[in-house]
């Protein structure tokens, strides 16, 4: 019976597949890009300030940025979180909202100075630690 000869540079063993690559990530734009380099604001939007989508027939604003804020502030959503929940720089969101205000699109409640006392905090801070 004939034998094959063996080719020491052959493997005997068929070699396994190799996996495919995976898919690179989505491409997200820079930050400042999606504002189109601009940095100033028409507000002054402090970081605790409260913005609530307004109801407007409106369906979207064909910026997906925009429309992502508007989705987000249905309820009142303060200026820093919108920053953390769309992954921007405080800059990037104060110049979004500052857009979306100026369309109308958003209403903008900014804190008043009428803080509560420090006696007022002693006191609620003490009845707590009572119960």
């Amino acid at each position: 019976m004939p034998t094959s000869p063996i080719d020491p540079l052959r493997p005997s063993v068929p070699p396994s597949p190799v996996p495919p690559a995976p898919a690179p990530a989505p491409i997200a734009p820079r930050p400042y890009a999606i504002t189109a380099g601009r940095t100033v604001t028409l507000l002054a939007l402090p970081l605790e300030a409260l913005v609530q989508t307004v109801p407007s027939p409106w369906p979207g604003t064909g910026h997906p940025e925009h429309d992502r804020i508007l989705a987000l502030c249905v309820r009142p959503t303060s200026v820093a979180e919108v920053s953390a929940l769309l992954h921007v720089p405080i800059g990037v969101a104060r110049v979004l909202l500052s857009d979306l205000s100026g369309m109308g699109l958003v209403s903008v409640t900014e804190p008043t100075g009428d803080a509560p006392s420090t006696t007022l905090i002693e006191r609620v801070l003490s009845g707590l630690h009572s119960i």
